[in-house]
């Protein structure tokens, strides 16, 4: 490994901990001695990257610091594109737009080579089934994801698979992507839990102007703990 992708492989590492990591942990997952990691963080923070830390202390990147488009490497240009066609196929409108978006700027500041394996990409989402949509699909989703971008309460008119209506009052904070539906994970104040939403049952949507109590990542971390799931690393 060259010093130049050590360091790269620095910034990425430091990039997937929001809190301070070790010197030693650093280190060993980059199979190099503490004195050449040490070297290392102080050519980081004389070229501008925002390290906070010490030896003994422990080492973070600060938000706002964003590395050159011409860092990325051919794979993660590949996990890009795959990751961005599947979204432009199966997410809503504005979702898949903002997924060409994105990819057309990151084309436009490549270096010719990576460029090219952008363009030339021949990872491709494969055919699936239609997502089964309901009255407010066009517009729903666009408005569930700010509600839960801005942790704001919404009102649903929601319809069972008995096709009984009921009126609720929810939390969202996140929202599923299936080959076939979408399900938003909400805490629901009717039943008092956390409950599941499928967006093709819902009838009618209402966001309100009201903030839920609670933070997104708090009602986050306790579905995980209720439904098994593994956090992120991060």
């Amino acid at each position: 490994m060259s010093r130049t992708e050590r360091l790269l492989a620095l910034l990425q590492h430091l990039r997937r901990h929001r809190h301070p990591v070790s010197g030693a942990v650093l280190a060993a997952d980059l199979g190099i001695s503490l004195r050449t990691l040490y070297r290392d963080i102080a050519t980081l923070q004389a070229q501008g990257a925002h390290l906070d830390g010490a030896p003994g202390l422990g080492y973070v990147l600060r938000e706002g610091f964003v590395l050159p488009p011409l860092m990325f490497s051919a794979d993660e240009v590949e996990a890009l594109v795959l990751g961005s066609r599947w979204v432009i196929e199966r997410g809503d409108q504005r979702l898949g737009a903002a997924a060409r978006d994105a990819l057309a700027k990151i084309a436009a500041v490549l270096p010719p080579a990576l460029r090219h394996e952008l363009d030339s990409n021949a990872l491709l989402v494969g055919p699936a089934d239609p997502i089964t949509t309901g009255q407010t699909e066009n517009h729903g989703i666009a408005a569930i994801r700010l509600a839960i971008r801005t942790e704001h309460k919404l009102h649903l008119t929601y319809r069972d698979a008995a096709g009984r209506d009921s009126e609720r009052t929810v939390w969202p904070f996140a929202l599923g992507f299936f080959d076939r539906v979408r399900v938003v994970v909400a805490w629901c104040a009717l039943r008092g839990e956390i409950r599941h939403f499928r967006t093709d049952r819902i009838v009618a949507l209402t966001p309100l102007d009201e903030r839920y109590p609670q933070r997104r990542q708090a009602l986050l971390k306790a579905w995980r703990e209720r439904e098994g799931i593994a956090a992120d690393r991060n």
